[in-house]
């Protein structure tokens, strides 16, 4: 494959609401471009980018997939990306690495909520972007409707570039407002597609949108405006350098009319691609970050400058390793190159540098700046790591995965499967950063965390499938937390124990008070006169911070308690640290359920996003999970609703929501603070736990 410079490569990302047509769109072009010799099917499974058992089992997209095509002398790399939030990570993924975010609309159902959030990351990563309205040929097709919803929803910067002629079942010919020709296209897998003049009934409205286009880009530069004004017109040369330049500033976001399924627009859209959609050169410097001194500086893609290159995916495949994904922010990459990863400082040797189209490896000497690739077998770099020369301290920026909706515990079925289990599920997270794992000592359970129901589910079916590991899912533990409500001024516990030789003898009197919400442990020494020696005061300590740990309620670890030691008495041959330490544990204990003791759960901030159509059923339901509303705003045709939740009610909630909504309802939530237990609730925890303990005895 021939080598590309920076100016000759355009990066796209296929974005949008799940089923909209991206990965089927990805075969036409890869067909139209001659890269395949037959367009694949997504409900055949025999499509490039959904390649894995489970894309080709669920018949949607679960990770992002690489593919290139040449086009006019130009290299188009193509990120298909999934549109079902549960893989929301992959998504993002593919944003930070690519210029121009082409979104795909339904030309029936218009604008998702998945076409709302994809929007949103197009703002996140301020990108440059195109709309295609696919599915044309579907009888109730609503082309116009969809655009007016585009320009009010999404972008008020939305111009129509092709448009159909005849949309519905027999819909075979793109109008393009550009070249003022209308394209007709042949039957599916002929590539015939032939130039004809605009139909007569077409023909005024395909000069008005012309006229809309020039004046649109005209408004950018005031030299392009007085041009205009003079003339009338612009020249193809100011056309073309003012639609790139409006793109970029994100003035001009153009549509496209297209059939995936029935192999129409195709070639309009690709010769724009080409021609007018900004090249890595175009978009100039990327923010990276001086690990020195943590200042922003510019990388800029001059195939010229020291090789800086970032790896936006890793995949782990069974015959072949890990395959990092890339891009080149500067200089060139070649085989053999030695680099070091920025932020780790560990050398990496690059061995096979390759193209992809989906699982399909093409070899290649090198890549210059604003290119995209794969590596294999990097030793220790993996997503969101930076490679340059030796010494540099420049990395660029990192994604910002989203923060994890669902958790979820892991049980191992066979007992010895711990530690492959965990290795196995660290390699789930290097391949998907959105998906989390850590073992949280407090609840002695393994915590995955996600995006979705979904997100879990399929991690745990990997494990099975993969690694030959098998797991159940379960409803993890709530982090409750004891605390006290009232004082005791004086508790005593004597420990004392003869057993032949040598005793145990500890005393000790305790006051134990509540300290203000967030304030921990506090242990006051107020022993006067050494009737309790200082040597044997830190073991009266550790009894009680030992003990806390572990609570007296539920077994749940103790907070905001202030406990002062008094008094207390001593034996000079039987006391130790062992006996103070034992005679604290038993006092705190015995003190903290004399002082009106609580549980505190964890309450979660929580943001939902839905239609208004919904928020009556939303905010009830949050109400039946003991939910405290918090307040409302509006976003365009959608209402933000703020609420503090239990952490014990939010399980599945995403799914619960998805359901409320038909799909279209989404949310946040992030940890806020402790509150105390309703009493009915605590009593149920503080019964089940007793049991629980009974059972084990």
């Amino acid at each position: 494959m021939k080598e590309f410079s920076p100016e000759a490569i355009r990066n796209i990302t296929l974005i949008g609401h799940g089923g909209s047509g991206k990965t089927t769109l990805s075969e036409l072009i890869l067909y139209t471009a001659g890269e395949t010799n037959r367009i694949g099917s997504v409900l055949e499974g025999n499509t490039v980018s959904d390649y894995s058992a489970n894309e080709i089992e669920r018949q949607f997209s679960i990770s992002l997939s690489l593919l290139h095509i040449e086009h006019n002398n130009t290299k188009v790399n193509i990120i298909d990306t999934p549109g079902y939030s549960d893989f929301v990570g992959e998504v993002k993924a593919g944003m930070k690495v690519c210029d121009t975010a082409v979104m795909l609309l339904k030309a029936v159902e218009g604008i998702e909520v998945g076409s709302e959030n994809a929007g949103h990351y197009v703002d996140e990563f301020d990108l440059a972007s195109a709309i295609i309205i696919n599915k044309c040929d579907n009888e109730h097709s609503k082309f116009d409707d969809v655009v007016s919803a585009a320009k009010d929803r999404l972008t008020n910067g939305a111009i129509i570039i092709t448009f159909p002629a005849n949309q519905g079942l027999g819909f075979n010919t793109v109008v393009d407002v550009l070249k003022m020709k209308a394209y007709k296209y042949g039957d599916v897998g002929s590539r015939a597609v032939s130039e004809i003049d605009i139909p007569a009934d077409l023909v005024s409205k395909a000069e008005e949108l012309r006229t809309e286009l020039i004046e649109k880009v005209a408004e950018l530069d005031e030299n392009l405006m007085n041009t205009y004004f003079e003339n009338g017109n612009l020249t193809e040369e100011e056309l073309s350098k003012g639609i790139t330049a409006s793109m970029l500033k994100r003035s001009l976001t153009p549509i496209f009319a297209i059939s995936a399924d029935k192999a129409v627009g195709v070639n309009n859209f690709l010769d724009f691609v080409v021609k007018y959609f900004p090249s890595p050169v175009d978009r100039g410097a990327s923010e990276a970050i001086n690990k020195d001194n943590n200042n922003k500086v510019s990388v800029i893609p001059n195939p010229s400058g020291e090789p800086v290159m970032f790896i936006f995916k890793t995949i782990s495949e069974q015959h072949v390793g890990e395959l990092s994904l890339f891009r080149v922010y500067s200089g060139k990459v070649n085989a053999g190159l030695d680099l070091q990863n920025v932020n780790n400082g560990k050398s990496e040797r690059l061995s096979q540098i390759s193209v992809l189209n989906g699982r399909n490896r093409k070899e290649i000497s090198q890549l210059f700046a604003g290119d995209i690739g794969a590596v294999v077998k990097l030793k220790d770099t993996h997503t969101n790591n930076t490679l340059a020369l030796k010494g540099s301290s420049i990395f660029i920026k990192e994604i910002e995965f989203p923060e994890p909706i669902i958790r979820g515990a892991i049980v191992p079925k066979a007992k010895g499967d711990e530690d492959k289990i965990s290795a196995c599920l660290h390699t789930l997270h290097e391949e998907d950063p959105s998906f989390n794992v850590k073992f949280d000592p407090e609840l002695s359970q393994t915590i995955i965390s996600g995006q979705g129901e979904l997100h879990l589910a399929l991690a745990v079916k990997r494990l099975k499938e993969r690694y030959k590991v098998e797991v159940d899912l379960v409803e993890p533990k709530i982090p409750y937390r004891e605390t006290i409500k009232g004082r005791v001024d004086d508790v005593e516990y004597k420990h004392k124990k003869q057993s032949g030789g040598r005793g145990q003898f500890g005393h000790v009197h305790f006051k134990m008070e509540p300290v203000p919400r967030g304030t921990g442990f506090e242990f006051v020494d107020a022993i006067v006169g050494g009737v309790v020696p200082g040597r044997f005061i830190p073991a009266v300590e550790k009894g009680i911070i030992e003990t806390m740990t572990k609570g007296v309620l539920s077994g749940n670890q103790v907070v905001d308690v202030k406990v002062t030691l008094h008094f207390g008495s001593y034996h000079d041959v039987d006391s130790d640290e062992m006996s103070f330490k034992l005679a604290a544990s038993q006092c705190f204990k015995k003190g903290f359920e004399l002082a009106k003791p609580c549980l505190l759960e964890p309450i979660y901030e929580v943001e939902v996003k839905v239609p208004d159509e919904y928020m009556g059923d939303v905010m009830g339901d949050i109400s039946s999970r003991r939910g405290k509303i918090l307040g409302m705003d509006s976003d365009g045709h959608f209402q933000i609703i703020k609420a503090n939740v239990p952490l014990s009610e939010l399980y599945k909630y995403s799914s619960t929501l998805r359901s409320l909504t038909a799909g279209r309802g989404a949310h946040k939530r992030k940890f806020a603070y402790y509150e105390e237990v309703p009493k009915e609730i605590e009593n149920k925890i503080v019964e089940e736990y007793k049991k629980a303990r009974a059972e084990g005895a």
